[in-house]
């Protein structure tokens, strides 16, 4: 019978005008023969694999970059990374709509919440002041492209209070890929316990029971992750005699991930930039050095996360003009 099988394939791949040779067209072809004890599509299925005789190809299955591939000092444990996101859209029982401002750093698992009734720019700058002041600053703040963090869209070479705040301590902005999946996975898994362990299994009478049920979770979660936060890359002390000056002129880096159009090109800052022709749709890295007065680019896979040639060096120069409160 298996060699009935094989040999049945074989004409069906040179002879079927559908061009159909698999288990159920050999089934079909076996039944209009009046083949005596016609075997299943499966036991086909097992007959051909069990011969070689299968043209699909296995996928191949390759190991996931390590946590921050996209960073290299983050890759290699040399920096820590924190990353902060917005959970939207809760509402309190005959009470007010509230969001919390969640943090997550990505190797100690450092974690915060603040539930408060809206996160504005002024509050998130209070809150990581208040955060990095208790835990230490990483080298590294990761947000998304909100414009409580980034600041206005419509506005060129727009730098927020947020990312003033960053470079005034030395920590780098980090920017994650619009409608990317991945780059965020560990603050939004976060969000999603959060909601789940703390919002959804209470009856919260105001915002008051909220954020101490909040706070209550986070000294838990954080005691749990002790022995993580030990082998965690070490956070550097928040000066002493620190304090944001808006109005002075930022310096330092900021990094933008992005994924280049059609034609090789970002838009960043709202300048479009031309990447690489020959990298088209495909990841980048964007710094934006300050201090030079460049931007440069750098390629991004997966497949092969430590190799990030560079792409394009573009001079860039961010206008001097104040600060509006």
């Amino acid at each position: 019978m298996e060699e009935a099988v094989l040999a049945l394939r074989e004409a069906l791949r040179d002879d079927s005008v559908l061009g159909e040779y698999g288990a159920p067209a050999i089934h079909r072809a076996l039944v209009a023969q009046g083949t005596v004890a016609v075997p299943s599509v499966r036991t086909i299925s097992r007959i051909l694999a069990r011969r070689g005789a299968l043209d699909g190809r296995r996928r191949v299955r390759r190991p996931a970059p390590p946590p921050g591939w996209y960073l290299p000092a983050v890759a290699t444990g040399e920096a820590e990374l924190d990353s902060f996101d917005v959970i939207e859209g809760l509402k309190i029982d005959q009470g007010p709509e509230l969001e919390v401002l969640t943090a997550m750093s990505l190797h100690g698992g450092l974690t915060g919440a603040w539930p408060t009734r809206g996160v504005t720019a002024r509050g998130v700058v209070r809150l990581l002041e208040r955060h990095w002041r208790e835990v230490g600053l990483p080298g590294f703040a990761q947000f998304d492209n909100d414009t409580v963090f980034q600041g206005a869209h419509q506005h060129r070479d727009c730098i927020s209070r947020v990312v003033r705040l960053c470079l005034s301590l030395g920590v780098t902005p980090v920017f994650a890929p619009p409608r990317e999946q991945g780059f965020q996975a560990a603050i939004e898994s976060f969000n999603g316990r959060w909601q789940a362990k703390v919002w959804a299994r209470y009856h919260h009478v105001n915002l008051r029971a909220v954020q101490q049920r909040a706070a209550h979770y986070t000294r838990v979660h954080r005691e749990r992750a002790a022995p993580r936060l030990e082998a965690a890359p070490a956070r550097r002390p928040f000066p002493a005699d620190w304090h944001l000056e808006l109005q002075r002129h930022p310096q330092g880096t900021l990094i933008f991930l992005r994924r280049t159009d059609a034609h090789g090109r970002i838009a960043l800052l709202g300048h479009p930039i031309l990447v690489a022709r020959q990298w088209p749709h495909r990841l980048v890295r964007a710094e934006v050095d300050l201090r030079t007065g460049k931007i440069r680019c750098y390629a991004l896979r997966r497949r092969c996360p430590t190799e990030q040639p560079l792409l394009q060096v573009t001079p860039y120069t961010l206008p001097r003009r104040p600060f509006r409160e």
